[in-house]
């Protein structure tokens, strides 16, 4: 057999590199904490890490809105520490994947400082720039992610300017051939360094339509859903004209001719569209686009087994060449130990244990964020300690991202529980550090080292890693699928909820697997599944 594409079935840990590691007292985590903890990273079993910006930025959207594409902000380190960090990580042999956020840049970028001036200056139609409509409106009714109009004025042109997300981050336009080929240029930089891969951020923004259409308006019983509800005017809309745009397939086909030259690298595309799913098949095709693709349709408050049966049942019957990847949490949503608990709060370390071994079975690759090995919950951060401009202007509806960024507890009883010896950028939080990785070392039964002990038995598992996906028609609160692959079948079988359940299946035959994870029990045509309990057998 051929040996497998090394990011088929890999484990990836997101790093907030703000939250994971302060190594120099000023609150804020960096490169060099990444590097002191890559033996843990290493001892949880993953295969990479993916790290979110640590570029040059005035930090109005912590990163993501980046101002020198090319060079590390000061405060997470320099170039020469990220350099020590490819060398340390591959040392113990685990890829390191970078965000590139390619669809827009900081206010403060040089491009677009030179671009804001004039209608006529080198750089002039590098960003989206419209004229206001005759009233002295915006050109049309798009609106922005983080809520209004998505488009700013600008006296110096005399036009405003395109923004997806905050007006501090313009649009590039990629209908012009030298946005393209400079945006590339930079993603080249870092392949030239040696990453192994990027996490492209809201890759399918990168285009808007040229005539400016407006978008038309979505019925009022559609607007909830997909991390937006109705006190955010941008659910209001379909999203069919400022994003999503179908030029944009040919600019994926140059991100990956790119990456070709480089191998073993990968791409790994977040996709937030109308139809999400859709919009992943067709963005992982032929072989010629994206390696891999994730969307937010498992970071919902939706949580039974037939939404998570319909949702990578979908996918698999549209995605029939691409390459799935699937996330519970990340660093955009509630933690998922607290948004799909029973009271949509308390974490329970049997759910906690369970999710991890569902995430890690379902068919594609898995990104896992920092702190979901622990266990950890959202946290509650008080308005006057806010940091996400998003959760500020909506606030209480909303209180943004900041619960699922607090700092990562490394000692339980050290001040920051270890994360810094300075004031933390946001507080560590009261009920994540009886949660610390050192006091979970010392726990058996801790939701950590049954990570390590299921992220290791994956590891071995080639039907888990490669197979193919059928479920089960089962009933709630049962989620029960077969991974097939050379001939052999993985039944995978799990309990979503506290209360037991049964499934009623013929095993006489089956093989169990030596897993702690396994709580099940098996007799005379029937499968009697603890609270949130696991079942791995073969057929």
């Amino acid at each position: 057999m051929a040996q497998q594409q090394w990011w088929k079935g890999a484990v990836i840990y997101q790093i907030y590199p703000r939250s994971f590691q302060d190594t120099n007292g000023d609150g804020i985590g960096d490169l060099p904490g990444i590097i002191n903890r890559l033996d843990y990273i290493k001892s949880l079993g993953v295969d990479a890490i993916w790290i979110s910006p640590f570029f040059k930025s005035p930090m109005k959207d912590f990163g993501y809105d980046i101002s020198d594409y090319r060079d590390i902000d000061p405060m997470f380190g320099n170039l020469d520490d990220f350099d020590a960090l490819i060398e340390q990580a591959h040392q113990r042999d685990i890829k390191i994947i970078i965000d590139q956020v390619l669809s827009h840049t900081s206010n403060q970028h040089q491009w677009f400082v030179e671009s804001r001036e004039s209608c006529d200056n080198n750089k002039a139609d590098w960003y989206v720039w419209a004229d206001a409509k005759p009233d002295g409106s915006a050109p049309n009714n798009w609106l922005s992610i983080f809520g209004g109009t998505a488009w700013q004025w600008e006296p110096r042109r005399c036009q405003y300017y395109l923004h997806n997300f905050l007006t501090e981050q313009p649009d590039l336009n990629f209908h012009n051939p030298d946005v393209r080929k400079a945006v590339l240029d930079n993603v080249e930089f870092w392949l030239q360094k040696g990453v192994d891969g990027f996490r492209l951020d809201a890759i399918n923004f990168c285009y808007h339509d040229a005539q400016l259409r407006d978008n038309p308006a979505k019925p009022k019983e559609l607007r909830q859903g997909r991390g937006f509800s109705e006190d955010n005017p941008y659910a209001f809309q379909y999203h069919y004209y400022n994003n999503t745009q179908p030029e944009n397939l040919a600019f994926m086909q140059e991100i990956r001719a790119l990456l070709d030259r480089y191998p073993g690298t990968v791409s790994l595309g977040e996709i937030s569209s109308e139809d999400s799913l859709k919009t992943m098949a067709e963005y992982t095709a032929d072989g010629n686009k994206l390696h891999m693709g994730y969307s937010f349709e498992l970071l919902t408050k939706d949580y039974s087994a037939q939404y998570i049966r319909q949702t990578v049942s979908t996918l698999e019957s549209v995605m029939t060449e691409g390459w799935p990847c699937w996330a519970f949490s990340n660093h955009d949503v509630e933690r998922v130990a607290s948004r799909w608990s029973k009271d949509g709060k308390t974490v329970n370390d049997q759910q906690a244990k369970m999710l991890t071994a569902l995430l890690g079975s379902l068919r594609g690759s898995v990104c896992m964020y920092q702190g979901e090995e622990l266990g950890l919950g959202e946290a509650s951060v008080a308005f006057e300690d806010l940091q996400d401009p998003y959760g500020i202007t909506f606030w209480p509806n909303f209180k943004g991202r900041d619960g699922c960024r607090t700092p990562m507890p490394w000692e339980q009883q050290l001040d920051n529980s270890g994360f810094s010896s300075g004031k933390p950028w946001l507080p560590v939080y009261t009920e994540h550090q009886s949660r610390a990785v050192n006091s979970q070392l010392q726990q058996d039964d801790s939701v950590l080292k049954y990570f390590q002990e299921f992220m290791a038995w994956r590891k071995q598992i080639p039907e888990l890693l490669y197979g193919d996906i059928e479920f089960l028609e089962t009933a709630e609160p049962v989620l029960a699928f077969y991974r097939k692959h050379q001939g052999k079948t993985l039944l995978c079988v799990f309990n979503l909820a506290q209360t037991p359940a049964e499934l009623p299946i013929e095993l006489a035959q089956a093989t169990t697997c030596e897993l702690r994870h396994n709580t099940a029990h098996y007799h005379e045509g029937q499968l009697s599944l603890p609270s949130y309990a696991c079942y791995f057998a073969y057929l």
